[in-house]
């Protein structure tokens, strides 16, 4: 998609700091971490939001979500603990609109922050 900062990273046109590759997903770190581990996960084809990327329903979401976890594997938090969000629209703070899956750990993650 023209103009999407994420196929642009997926591409290889954008350089980015890769953890996770593989045909249908990509993971990278992100450039405003808000955890000591934070990750995104994208599917390489462009899906606006989490609506979009479910009603695909070829399994990339799962792909996703598989990615996600392997990222929590390799980053060693897996067993203490980690958060999988998607921001899905301007209200709920999604600033690219191509759905992506914030990876984050590394720190208690309690809720409500504080």
């Amino acid at each position: 998609m023209p103009d999407c900062l994420f196929c642009a990273i997926a591409g290889g046109e954008i350089p980015a700091d890769k953890v996770r590759e593989t045909e249908r997903t990509l993971a990278f770190t992100d450039i405003n971490p808000q955890a000591p581990v934070h990750v995104l996960v994208i599917p390489t084809a462009h899906y606006a939001d989490l609506a979009a990327l479910a009603a695909a329903g070829d399994g990339l979401l799962d792909a996703v979500a598989a990615e996600a976890h392997q990222v929590a594997l390799g980053a060693g938090i897996d067993k203490t603990g980690y958060r999988v969000v998607f921001n899905t629209g301007r209200d709920a703070g999604q600033t690219v609109g191509h759905v992506h899956a914030h990876v984050l750990g590394g720190r208690g993650m309690t809720w409500p922050p504080g």
